[in-house]
């Protein structure tokens, strides 16, 4: 099993005609992804190394059927009518791959999602991989990057970092251990899918050990997931490293949505309520080989 993606999800991209989405697909096609097709308003008729573009999910989905996710590759302010064409759709899981989407845009979306029991990723989500099955953004490629750090095994990895995603998986596979499936957040101050959306996926899944988690200083998502953790909802091992201990309010730091305001969102909370719920904190990264071999090992 996995989690969000496998070699059986039928993926879109939208926006695929443009450097990024053509860069997405590409990546996409070498994990072994099914990209059934792509949108570009007025480009139907072209391809992008050999798949088909079409003007509207709507004429996608009529030619080509059913679409289990979409990846968004559109500038921030017309993310909005993209991610919502394919809510239309019937699409269940979209890929915002999209940084500075406006507040009120992102709202709105988050709203319909939940509503629809859509998985909406991101906004500024790099995406998602399960080594060796499939992948939504930037994950999983090239070679030689698979070879140390997406290695297919049976630890999960969540991120608030598109970058400490892959920097977990590789300290992940360095320890000896090697990933089920591996998800970016997102780095927007509002985000579709939160920490503790993502815990009972990983919990119902038998191929999935335990979870590594890497946080930042801002919103309250650590703490909602210890309360999920405490009420029974996620029982596996849980590795968390938080950045941004002693930080002052005020002080962004790294992701738009990392910052103290009001006294909420610190470091020093987060790892409090993780630590109070089970989990295994590595206060420094450098701590998260020991914590691993204690977790996993």
């Amino acid at each position: 099993m996995a989690i969000i993606i496998d070699e059986n999800t039928r993926v879109i991209v939208q926006g695929i005609t443009g450097r990024f989405g053509q860069f997405l697909t590409r990546n996409m096609l070498d994990t072994g992804t099914r990209v059934v097709a792509g949108v570009t308003p007025e480009r139907a008729g072209q391809s992008v190394w050999g798949v088909p573009v079409y003007n509207t999910v709507k004429e996608l989905v009529e030619r080509h059927g059913e679409v289990d996710a979409s990846v968004v590759v559109v500038p921030g302010r017309g993310a909005k009518n993209a991610v919502l064409e394919s809510f239309r759709a019937g699409i269940k899981t979209v890929l915002m791959e999209v940084e500075r989407v406006p507040l009120h845009d992102a709202l709105e979306l988050i709203a319909y999602a939940r509503q629809a029991d859509i998985m909406l990723l991101g906004p500024g989500s790099a995406g998602v991989v399960s080594p060796a099955r499939g992948s939504m953004g930037i994950f999983g490629s090239p070679e030689e990057l698979a070879r140390i750090a997406w290695i297919p095994g049976r630890i999960g990895v969540v991120s608030r970092s598109g970058g400490q995603t892959s920097t977990l998986a590789w300290q992940i596979c360095r320890s000896g251990l090697g990933i089920s499936s591996a998800i970016n957040l997102g780095s927007e101050p509002v985000l579709g899918t939160t920490f503790a959306d993502i815990l009972p996926l990983f919990e119902k899944d038998s191929d999935t050990d335990g979870i590594v988690y890497f946080g930042e200083i801002g919103t309250v998502m650590e703490e909602e997931a210890a309360e999920l953790i405490k009420a029974g909802g996620y029982t596996k091992p849980l590795v968390a490293h938080i950045a941004g201990k002693g930080l002052p309010a005020g002080l962004r730091f790294s992701h738009a949505s990392a910052m103290v305001e009001g006294g909420i969102g610190t470091a020093e909370s987060k790892i409090e309520a993780l630590r109070g719920a089970g989990a295994y904190i590595a206060e420094k990264p450098e701590d998260l080989s020991a914590a691993l071999e204690r977790a996993f090992k």
